[in-house]
């Protein structure tokens, strides 16, 4: 009998291993590293893809953005800056623009001036959690020694260091040759390394350099998923800036102008790196982020969309700060989510450094906080409700709620900036547009005091910060 128990005994032992062992092994792979794809685009309103009212309304269909709304979270009241370098140096750093812009006596600096070397960036957050990171598009946060991206934690890079605008001399018919002028390069390094000027960045590259970026991306990604490290791919792509040129595989392909082509464009581009990640069997442990740095150019004739919101960049209003933000995490970020909490692009920092285990610096103030829980569902509500709205270097207003507070605001034809006599109140969900300020001494006037609350509490933390944490 007692032969028998341990026998059974053994049997028993052995049936656990046999259960355990896989599980066991399986581990790592589940516990692993999240690869991360983040694709930012420039002057994209809200309301160009599909699953934001556009996408067919505009003349061009955007299936593989509009799946990883449907694979993911969609928000609806994603927050930017008013501008270019401000939003890249948030999404960077997870601070306002304005602090990236402090100096020791408290002063800013000028609006364009990007970042400086002491700021921790998110690929520097990444590298130090064991990340390789690869950037691949426009930088537009310094141009100097020092200060590209790979001075600033990317391994790699290629792109233009500024932004389009700058870039169209030679192809201009009036472009005089002894004019001195110092053209925009295509530029490409690798961390410890100088970066090397390639051709130029002239109109006729503006309408191929998106092509390219997909191009190297998709190459980065598919180098280091054989390397077996957790990467960083970070795409900020030229278009939709303007001018909005399609690549010759794309002009006239959807007959309905340019931007309808750029749209179809970039929506095979977007596809082409999606694609990328599921056959390479990466898509369960790969976050994958779509958004964009501002609301639609302001200039006038330029075609962007910004749905159903007032404005475009360079305003306070909602089509400058709202642009679509969709993720996709399929281990961790349920499908099919939309919300319309307050979340801002300075929260994109501690999330994904609570994604990846990555320290967050404790030397200097943050304004960003952490929306895993939110995202994954875990957690109903946001963890922000306000944000504050800067031009420049410009305190314009506050959003609490569904609540909006102006206290200065843009003539949207002069983009003069108009000091009110009385803060403009509006309710975001009654007045989506706008259009028509709270009357004052009526009923919801009350509103004015969480609003008000909020930018004292800013302006005091901005008197607390020095700038530099080692000056």
């Amino acid at each position: 009998m007692s032969k028998y128990i341990r026998e059974m005994k053994i049997l028993t032992f052995l049936l656990i291993l046999i259960v355990l062992i896989p599980q066991t092994i399986a581990a790592p792979k589940n516990e692993s590293k999240p690869n991360i794809v983040l694709v930012l685009m420039d002057n994209f309103g809200y309301g160009e893809i599909g699953v934001y009212g556009g996408g067919v309304l505009r003349g061009a269909p955007t299936p593989n953005i509009d799946s990883i709304a449907a694979q993911g979270l969609q928000l609806t009241n994603f927050n930017v800056e008013a501008e270019c370098t401000p939003s890249r140096a948030a999404l960077m750093t997870g601070r306002y623009g304005i602090r990236t812009r402090q100096t020791r006596d408290g002063a800013p600096r000028g609006i364009w001036y990007g970042i400086t070397k002491w700021e921790i960036t998110l690929a520097e957050m990444l590298s130090e959690a064991d990340y390789v990171t690869g950037m691949f598009g426009k930088w537009h946060l310094g141009d100097a020694e020092g200060r590209y991206p790979t001075d600033q934690g990317f391994d790699e890079w290629y792109g233009i260091p500024n932004s389009s605008d700058q870039a169209f001399w030679p192809d201009s018919a009036s472009f005089q040759k002894d004019a001195g002028v110092k053209f925009t390069h295509i530029m490409t390094a690798t961390k410890g390394q100088n970066p090397k000027k390639l051709e130029v960045y002239g109109r006729a590259k503006r309408a191929t350099i998106d092509r390219e970026i997909t191009d190297q991306a998709i190459d980065f990604i598919k180098r280091k998923a054989k390397a077996e490290k957790p990467f960083f791919a970070y795409l900020p792509y030229t278009q939709t800036h303007e001018p909005v040129d399609a690549h010759p595989d794309f002009k006239g392909k959807t007959g309905n102008g340019s931007f309808a082509d750029v749209l179809a464009q970039t929506d095979t581009y977007v596809g082409e790196v999606l694609d990328t990640i599921d056959k390479l069997g990466l898509k369960d442990n790969t976050i994958f982020i779509f958004t964009s740095d501002n609301g639609r150019e302001g200039i006038k004739r330029s075609f962007g969309f910004t749905g159903p919101w007032r404005g475009a960049m360079f305003s306070p209003y909602e089509g400058s700060l709202r642009v679509p933000f969709l993720i996709r995490y399929p281990m961790k970020i349920p499908a099919k989510q939309v919300s319309n909490d307050i979340v801002h692009l300075i929260d994109v920092f501690p999330t994904l450094a609570k994604f990846t285990g990555g320290d967050i610096p404790q030397d200097r103030i943050l304004d960003g906080v952490d929306q895993s829980d939110f995202f994954m569902a875990k957690s109903s509500k946001s963890a922000r409700e306000s944000m504050v709205i800067y031009i420049g270097n410009e305190l314009f207003g506050v959003k609490w709620r569904n609540w909006k507070m102006l206290i200065k605001e843009i003539d949207e034809k002069s983009y003069a900036i108009l000091n009110m006599a009385y803060p403009s109140i509006y309710n975001l969900l009654v007045d989506p547009k706008e259009e028509e300020p709270e009357a004052f001494y009526l009923d919801d006037t009350w509103a004015d005091t969480p609003l008000w609350q909020v930018i004292e509490d800013h302006l005091a933390s901005i008197k607390k910060d020095t700038g530099t944490p080692n000056p």
